[in-house]
């Protein structure tokens, strides 16, 4: 098993213990590609939930110009809905974990077809 492979997993079971839901492999497995060599720093690999900087970077490079999203007040309420699932208290939130829950929350899954 790969080092991608590995971290998918890991990914997945965050997805199950932490978030409470059963992930489809192959949308996660998506969307961690397109994170793109960022999962393999430990830094970008993680969403830092209490910097407002690190959430509008989310909502602006993630949410409006990859999943076309109009900008508005709905997107950063469903980041921090997000973020409230995943658990405020959890120190690693997973950057592939947040997208995937963000993709899932908007329905936008043929952004990754």
């Amino acid at each position: 098993m790969g080092k991608r492979e590995e971290l998918i997993a890991k990914y997945a079971e965050d997805l199950r213990s932490k978030c409470g839901m059963e992930p489809d492999l192959d949308l996660l497995t998506k969307v961690t590609i397109g994170c793109g060599p960022a999962i393999y720093n430990d830094d970008a690999s993680t969403v830092a939930s209490s910097q407002d900087g690190e959430l509008e970077t989310v909502k602006n490079n993630f949410l409006v110009k990859k999943l076309g999203l109009a900008d508005g007040a709905e997107l950063m309420d469903a980041i921090n809905s997000v973020i409230d699932t995943y658990g405020r208290s959890e120190r690693n939130k997973y950057r592939a974990v947040v997208y995937y829950m963000l993709v899932k929350h908007f329905g936008k899954e043929a952004a990754y077809a």
